[in-house]
């Protein structure tokens, strides 16, 4: 037989086998169950008799559906898998063990019909659709049973639904009717509109929050009664707002603020509460009472938005506690307000402030592994002052040091070790030389950074790294965050080259690339960065993260010098040439929620980079690298590009790393739970970098309008443990296509070969890391 086909009938034997255990596995689901019951798949609701639209009909239809209970077995591509774990581990003869574990933590019990109340579901029904405004709706519940399974039917008869024929506010002259009748404006309750219960209760705590902002401290929504009256004409109704005749005559009131009194070192246990002279200090309106002066006054008053003879509000009231929460100084923050006990309509504010330890040290080790065969550690001790001068300012030092030592692959030898240290001063202010204030809840920071770093490369040279910043960040709301440095140096200087990597410039064609990782660096200038997100708003079915960056580097000194490096007219400071381009990166991220544990996630990254004056290139350290563990998975880190160009290895290439000044890269991932902490994943990866002018050294690196073709993708499987403190990842991957490749065969999907080891050897990729890749 020849081999081809011989291989054919293996493959079929094989996906009929499949299709028999599938067929299997969704009969055995009912086989176990108790004597007389059914196993429950599902309700299905069908709506009837109505003038609804045909998309208001399938919204309707799945709102109605999302309420019934219980929900059945979670089923995929029709198949039950849980149910059938549950089912394979039959009954286990002791708590613990596999068999426990499948059935419990893998398995889930099958749900029966027995316990599905069709009656109680069709009272729910009914009811949704009277509080959207359909009075005289009608729901009908009935059952199908087949092979041991059993379906919810419902039949729901809206009928017509009601609108708003007129909405009345207040006319009364009284100080609460009337700031009633003032929120009208923006009233939710609008004629010609259907009436909805939700929209009612909406529209009663908008109320409440809108008197809130007046005043009303002691006012509540329960104060507000919204009467309906269904009398007045054909499918019509009026909506007639009130303020109780029971409610209390506090809560009519407008109040004021009086004393604001702080306690900056409160504790539970302990006398905190120390009113004696040596403890009370006066500062503009506060009262603070802080017998060992821990902190200085001016931040509360920044932080606090209050002052004495301010009407109470209700934003006021949350930004003041937002603030003192996010100085970062304080463990917990608890708020009070009382009646004055002389003037009845004024407040007295109480803030009990519980500091965090003021020094701290913590210890943390890592280990890393990544794609191109380096295995390391790296040990970090971090020492932290929470409230260095008295003002809430943070200082952070932090001393770090590790190794990566490749253990296999054709560079063995070539480890890299590392040691430095960085520390860090916040000051929960702008310092600068003109006012800026900030009407978020989020304190505006300052932040200074000074760093240095060694590493050695063993056999090929050791670099000096500094670092220094000074700059501002501060968060417009909780979706937008801005980072602004007004100035970021950064200085590398090179020793202990050795002959071997000088021989390997002197050899290789990509000598000039060598070179530059151990040119002496100077790079200075501004940078920017804005992030806005809504990724913790877990209810939406879409979110998203966008982060921008700019960088400015040389340009000041560039035009006092007048430096054009392509004229050879280079500028230096104390001996170094700056480097001068301008470069920006944008990373868009757009998760789509499936399911409750289902989603895709999708990242699209540009950046470009262009140097000018007294650069012709990016410094090595600013350019684009694209590959790895958190990049295009299927490939060794820093090994694409640019462009098709096509690095020669051998098994002396030490530095196969690849840069650019142009990147584009785009993600795909489906994720999924499986089952317990265990998620899944399957993932397309694709991009590249290029450089921005032609380089003779690297033939196709080039960007151009072929860029398209020049992209690399690949693709893969992985596996996520969720363990809540971190997410454990691992990824599997393979390339489909390869730029470096000649023209018209850099696609090798012809080329997979599971079954090859050499195959699996030379194109499997495997990623171990801590964190989703985005």
């Amino acid at each position: 037989m020849p081999q081809p086909k011989k291989k054919k009938m293996i493959q079929n034997r094989y996906i009929v086998l499949f299709l028999v255990t599938l067929f299997l596995s969704a009969c055995s689901n009912t086989k176990y169950l108790p004597e007389g019951e059914l196993l429950y798949v599902g309700g299905k609701v069908k709506i009837e008799d109505s003038l609804l639209s045909k998309s208001d009909k399938k919204t309707m239809k799945a709102d109605l559906e999302a309420l019934l209970r219980p929900k059945p077995n979670r089923a995929i591509l029709g198949l039950k898998p849980k149910l059938y774990f549950y089912n394979l581990a039959g009954e286990p003869t002791k708590d613990k063990g596999f068999r426990h574990w499948l059935r419990t933590k893998v398995g889930e019990p099958p749900v029966l019909f027995s316990k599905v109340d069709l009656e109680y579901n069709a009272s729910i029904l009914q009811n949704y659709v009277e509080n959207k405004g359909y009075f005289k709706a009608r729901t009908e519940a009935d059952s199908t049973a087949k092979n041991k399974r059993a379906t919810a039917d419902y039949t729901v008869h809206p009928n017509v639904r009601y609108k708003i024929k007129s909405v009345t506010f207040p006319t009364d002259s009284t100080a609460i009717d009337s700031a009633v009748a003032a929120t009208k404006r923006g009233s939710r309750l609008r004629k010609g509109r259907g009436y909805d219960l939700d929209v009612i209760k909406e529209e009663r705590e908008r109320i409440d929050t809108r008197l809130k902002e007046k005043g009303y401290y002691f006012f509540n929504a329960d104060f507000i009664l919204i009467q309906v009256d269904s009398t007045v004409g054909k499918h019509e109704v009026d909506l007639i707002v009130k303020v109780k005749e029971e409610t209390p005559e506090q809560a009519k009131k407008i109040y004021t603020i009086n004393d604001i009194v702080i306690y900056p070192n409160f504790t539970l246990a302990g006398d905190t509460l120390n009113k004696s002279a040596d403890a009370v200090e006066k500062y503009k309106d506060f009262t603070i009472i802080d017998p060992e002066k821990m902190f200085n006054p001016r931040i509360f008053d920044r932080s606090l938005y209050f002052k004495k003879g301010d009407l109470y509000n209700r934003t006021n009231h949350n930004l003041s506690l937002n603030r003192l929460v996010n100085l970062g100084t304080f463990k917990f923050v608890k708020n009070q307000f009382r009646i004055s006990d002389t003037l009845n309509n004024k407040l007295d504010a109480y803030y009990y402030l519980t500091p965090l330890p003021r020094k701290s040290i913590r210890f943390e080790i890592l280990g890393k592994t990544n794609s191109a065969n380096y295995t390391g550690s790296e040990l970090s001790v971090n020492w932290s002052n929470r409230n260095t001068f008295h003002g809430a300012e943070l200082l952070t030092i932090s001393a770090f040091g590790g190794a990566e030592v490749q253990v296999s692959g054709q560079n063995k030898g070539y480890n890299v070790y590392r040691v430095g240290t960085e520390a860090n001063l916040i000051w929960p202010r702008i310092i600068a030389p003109f006012p800026f204030t900030s009407s978020s809840g989020f304190v505006p920071r300052t932040k200074a950074t000074l760093g240095y770093e060694f590493q050695n490369r063993q056999k090929l040279y050791t670099l000096n790294s500094f670092k220094g910043s000074f700059g501002y960040l501060w968060k417009e709301s909780v979706h937008k965050e801005h980072e602004l440095n007004i100035t970021q140096i950064n200085y590398v200087s090179p020793f202990n080259v050795t002959d071997e990597y000088r021989q390997k410039i002197a050899d290789d064609t990509l000598g000039n690339s060598l070179q530059r990782i151990i040119d002496r660096q100077l790079i200075f200038g501004p940078t920017y960065s804005f992030t806005y997100t809504n990724t913790m708003e877990k209810r939406k079915k879409n979110t998203f993260y966008y982060k921008g960056s700019i960088e400015l580097a040389g340009n000041i000194a560039g035009l006092i010098t007048g430096a054009n490096a392509k004229k050879d007219n280079t500028a230096t400071i104390f001996s170094v040439p700056f480097s001068q381009f301008a470069k920006m990166e944008h990373d868009f991220r757009h998760y789509f929620r499936l399911s409750r544990n289902s989603q895709l996630a999708s990242r699209i990254i540009v950046g470009v980079g262009v140097p000018y004056g007294n650069s012709t290139e990016l410094p090595y350290i600013r350019q684009f690298f694209i590959g790895g563990t958190n990049s295009i998975r299927a490939f060794r880190a820093r090994a694409i590009g640019p462009g098709s160009f096509n690095v020669a290895t051998d098994s002396n290439s030490f530095l196969p790393d690849q840069s650019g000044d142009i990147k584009l890269e785009l993600n795909t991932e489906y994720r999924t739970k499986l089952f317990s902490i265990v998620q899944g994943a399957v993932f397309v990866d694709a991009g590249n970098i290029w450089l921005m002018n032609k380089n003779d050294s690297k033939p196709g690196a080039e960007f151009s309008g072929r860029f398209l073709n020049e992209l690399a993708v690949g693709t893969g499987v992985g596996l996520r443990f969720d363990l809540s403190f971190l997410v454990l990842r691992t990824d599997l991957a393979f390339p489909l296509r390869r730029p470096d490749n000649p023209e018209g065969s850099r696609w090798v999907l012809d080329q997979i070969s599971f079954g090859n080891s050499s195959w699996r050897k030379e194109n499997l990729v495997f990623n171990l890391a801590i964190g989703y890749p985005f």
